[in-house]
């Protein structure tokens, strides 16, 4: 989370204060007019720069996971610039039309300043004043198409399908905001380190932005799978899936996630492997928790020999850590990357194994999974806790420092309800354990 918070605030006031660095009279115009003209500047280009940036997100550049800590938390701050886009964008169509409406309540009385003479004007820019109204009208309309998607996104009571559906049209929106931003741009700024810097967010952007709208975002690591069999663990209303995946999977390691298309009408869904990969068996497994429409269906629709389409493997939740001592923490569902990495290492040999106590909270418990899980944890010689609701105590973050003597100097890997490891984390980090020590899987797509 630290990273993602950084590049969040640099880049937001990094664009930004190049801007104003390179305009010291702002603000100190006399005329209310030039004001606005300068604050449409500084808040069109944060706002197009904040989309261009997540446009490029958009695709899953797997290049930017090891900086970014995985592509769940690329999505987070996928979803940050979004908020922050939609706020600079309404503040600036705000100024945009805000002294139109005090002009016409007659609360306003500002003449507009004569527009510059064109002598010493190139081709260029006579050109692109002459697309100025038309760029206006598009950018209005643009503003209106995206902010409505982005609150469709940010509202979760639309269901997943439609989102994912509807998402995708932001890239429309997108790139007529382009052609709105070069035509409005102040001509003179695009020689400036602002200006080169805003080309190469716009051509970064459309590029991306052509890609989602093909259809390519993650071609390259996709590859076809056929579903063998399936095992359904009522008690959790959990399924899990088998699949045999194609030539192009290059494999995965334990703790990583993939989009699996079962219904191309549903699209791509993320799940997190359940298993470790195995060249010669090229099988993997994922455990899905009945959680909306969509996933409640699957036990009845899923039959062997079911066609699917995989896409990743994403995530860098891969218990990667200085020093042997670990501790794991999983809510329901969340036991799934510990059961991937239970399995890897139950084939280690014992001088390679590392210290670590995992401790699963549930709701309820599934006899059946409950047992696998504790002859997985027996052969991988890993300390199984189960905690069940109503029978036992509460995890908390007192019970973990009181449980594992050297707490602060292990490394804790959680996955499960996010207000259940936000509890953990200001715990943990309050008595003393670094933040980095603790690490937790973002599973939230929207």
């Amino acid at each position: 989370m630290r990273n993602i918070k950084w590049i969040f605030c640099v880049f937001l006031l990094g664009v930004s204060g190049l801007w104003v660095a390179e305009h010291p009279d702002f603000w100190a115009q006399d005329n209310i007019i030039l004001v606005r003209n300068q604050v449409l500047q500084l808040t069109g280009l944060t706002a197009i720069s904040l989309m261009s940036l997540i446009m490029i997100l958009a695709t899953r550049p797997k290049w930017l996971e090891p900086y970014l800590g995985g592509l769940d938390k690329t999505y987070r701050l996928h979803k940050w610039l979004g908020i922050a886009a939609l706020v600079m964008a309404v503040t600036h169509w705000l100024w945009v039309e805000g002294p139109k409406w005090l002009k016409g309540l007659g609360l306003l009385n500002v003449s507009r300043p004569p527009r510059p003479s064109q002598e010493g004007w190139d081709a260029l820019q006579k050109f692109l004043m002459s697309q100025r109204h038309l760029a206006e009208d598009i950018g209005e309309w643009s503003f209106y198409i995206a902010a409505a998607l982005m609150v469709v996104a940010l509202v979760k009571l639309v269901p997943y399908r439609w989102f994912a559906k509807t998402h995708k049209f932001i890239a429309c929106a997108y790139l007529a905001l382009v052609f709105h931003a070069l035509v409005l741009f102040n001509y003179d700024d695009w020689a400036g380190p602002g200006g080169v810097l805003l080309a190469l967010f716009l051509a970064a952007g459309a590029y991306s932005a052509v890609l989602v709208l093909a259809g390519r975002v993650g071609r390259k690591a996709t590859t076809t799978a056929t579903l063998e069999k399936t095992e359904y663990f009522p008690a959790i209303k959990s399924l899990e899936i088998t699949l045999k995946v194609g030539q192009n999977w290059h494999g995965h390691r334990a703790g990583q996630f993939a989009f699996i298309t079962f219904d191309e009408q549903e699209g791509a869904h993320p799940f997190t492997i359940a298993s470790p990969w195995d060249e010669g068996d090229r099988r993997l497994k994922v455990l899905v928790k009945a959680l909306g429409d969509y996933t409640r269906t699957l036990p009845s629709h899923l039959t062997s020999g079911t066609r699917a389409r995989i896409e990743g493997p994403y995530g860098a939740f891969t218990f990667d850590a200085t020093g042997t001592r670990q501790v794991w923490v999983s809510g329901g569902i969340g036991i799934t990357p510990f059961l991937a990495r239970l399995k890897e290492l139950a084939h280690l040999p014992e001088g390679q194994r590392q210290n670590i106590d995992l401790y699963h909270s549930i709701p309820v418990e599934d006899e059946k999974l409950s047992a696998r899980l504790k002859l997985l944890a027996q052969q991988a010689g890993v300390r199984l806790h189960i905690i069940i609701d109503g029978r036992d105590d509460l995890l908390t973050g007192e019970r973990l420092r009181r449980d594992v003597a050297d707490w602060k100097t292990a490394s804790f890997w959680f996955c499960g309800p996010r207000n259940f490891g936000a509890a953990l984390y200001r715990d943990l980090t309050g008595h003393g354990l670094p933040s980095a020590h603790f690490h937790q899987e973002l599973f939230e797509f929207r």
